[in-house]
Parts: structure tokens; sequence; C-alpha cells
């Protein structure tokens, strides 16, 4: 993936630790509520999802999902970001399923945590409706920290 933005800041490139992002989350739910900070925080991250796509020139190139995987996980996994890592996607009937891990949002939780992904979740969000043209709607429909398999993040079709 090529060093965007990095001329916005020359001397320590275009990442920062988990540490301070998760401050700043724990900040924003602290001043505004977790409900508000909630919708805050996916808004945020479906406009940084959908900045990459664009970025990246891949505005309406997924409608195969196989290919959107690829490049979703070269935009925000290891060799990208370091958001999260992308592990699959796949369609459920008229949905689409989004197998997540290592997100920035679950960084640290503790086994048993009810936190949702709002900003991992609204970033995929949003590079998935940049990427496939359609208007989705997001679920962070299961968690490892609440005893399932894997993360799950389900799009579905908004009308």
């Amino acid at each position: 993936m090529s060093e965007i933005g990095t001329d916005l800041r020359p001397r320590l490139g275009n990442f920062n630790s988990i540490v301070c992002f998760k401050a700043a989350v724990v900040g924003i739910e602290n001043a505004l509520g977790k409900r508000a900070a909630t919708v805050a925080l996916t808004a945020a991250g479906r406009e940084r999802g959908r900045g990459l796509v664009e970025e990246l020139g891949l505005t309406g190139q997924g409608e195969d999902l196989q290919h959107a995987a690829s490049l979703m996980s070269a935009a925000l996994g290891p060799d990208g970001t370091r958001l999260c890592c992308i592990d699959g996607i796949e369609l459920d009937g008229e949905d689409i399923r989004v197998v997540v891990a290592d997100t920035v949002c679950m960084a640290g939780e503790p086994q048993g945590s009810t936190r949702e992904c709002s900003f991992t979740l609204g970033a995929v969000h949003g590079a998935l409706e940049a990427l496939t043209g359609r208007k989705l709607r997001a679920k962070h429909s299961e968690s490892r920290w609440r005893g399932d398999a894997n993360d799950i993040f389900l799009f579905s079709p908004r009308v």
C-alpha cells in the first residue's frame, strides 16, 4: 500500500498507538455517553472507509466479494493501515458477512466485554459501500469476546 498522506506528518508517518486511540474512544464515550459516542465513531469510521477506497482509486470496483476481501485486506490489514484483518467476505442471502480479526476497537478488551466495534465497523461499512456502490446497514453481529468463534460484521441492504 502506498503511504497516503505522509506529507501531513513527515517525521512520524501514518501510524499512532492503539493505546492513544482507545483513550480517545473512552474519552468520547465519557463525554458524550456510550450511545452518542457509538454513533459518532461509526460515522467517523464510515467516512474513513469511503475516503480510503477513494484515495486508492477503488470506488465501484468491489462487486466481486473475493476481490473486495482482497482489496480491503490489503488496505486495512497488516500491509495497510492495520485497522483490522479481513479474514473473509461472503454473501449470506442478501447480506454481506465480513469476518474480521484484531480490530483496533476491541484491542485490550477483557473476555466478556460488551463493547461494540464502532470505528472499525464504520470503516469496513464505508469501504464496502464505496467498493460496491450499495447502501448497507451494519451490525457487529458476533464477537469472540462474547464467546463466538469470530468477530462478524453483518451488512444488510438498506432500502
